[in-house]
């Protein structure tokens, strides 16, 4: 494999471990507010989509910022794979866990805000 392409992949990989820590960091302040204040829990979805979306859309950015093109490919990669992690980890930890509009609804999301995240970490500089 090209060096560059070894490089790319550990961005993307980069990517996704700074999308998944933000992420949990994301959703354990929403835990402690969720249980400390009168929030309701009918927000817990929007929160979590929203979530997914920031984290995703933030470890994109961070991901193609060392790279000069493909970004939104790069981006589309890492919300792919980011997706990917979070259903694995889902059905291991949920045995009636299962495809349903929601979940594509998330993965479309996920592959847009990697794709966004993508186009904007390749053209900052």
């Amino acid at each position: 494999m090209e060096n560059t392409q070894v490089d790319n992949i550990k961005q993307i990989m980069k990517g996704v471990g700074i999308a998944l820590i933000a992420t949990a960091l994301i959703l354990l302040i929403f835990a402690i507010l969720l249980t400390y204040t009168e929030i309701s829990e009918t927000t817990i979805a929007t929160v979590i989509i929203v979530t997914t979306g920031i984290s995703i859309l933030m470890g994109s950015i961070i991901a193609n910022r060392k790279i000069i093109k493909n970004g939104i490919i790069n981006g589309g990669c890492v919300g792919c794979i980011y997706i990917l992690i979070i259903y694995l980890i889902s059905s291991i930890l949920n045995r009636n866990f299962s495809l349903n509009i929601k979940s594509i609804i998330m993965i479309i999301i996920a592959i847009i805000c990697g794709m966004i995240g993508g186009i904007i970490g390749v053209n900052k500089k």
